[in-house]
């Protein structure tokens, strides 16, 4: 089993809008690997204007906001990438 990821290791997120939620004009960002979810929960809520944003992985659950990035992205990541999911309302799970 691998250790923590290097602390240089970008990775690319893709976000995806669901149900009703506006669709990003920059709907793909790369980020730090060692930060955390919360940072990309943060990111959605100031581009969207919301203080509530549902997100998502899988189309499925919601991780921890303390997950890093580079651990969701080698446990979760498709094609290189982390595809999010982003809802106003709840969608899954």
């Amino acid at each position: 089993m691998s250790e923590t990821p290097a602390a240089d290791t970008k990775v690319v997120i893709f976000f995806k809008q669901t149900g009703d939620a506006p669709i990003l004009k920059q709907n793909k960002v790369k980020i730090d690997g060692q930060e955390r979810f919360s940072k990309l929960v943060d990111f959605l809520r100031k581009k969207l204007g919301r203080d509530q944003v549902f997100v998502y992985l899988k189309e499925a659950f919601s991780p921890a906001l303390d997950e890093r990035i580079a651990v969701l992205h080698e446990a979760f990541g498709v094609d290189g990438r982390l595809v999010v999911n982003y809802a106003l309302t709840p969608a899954w799970g």
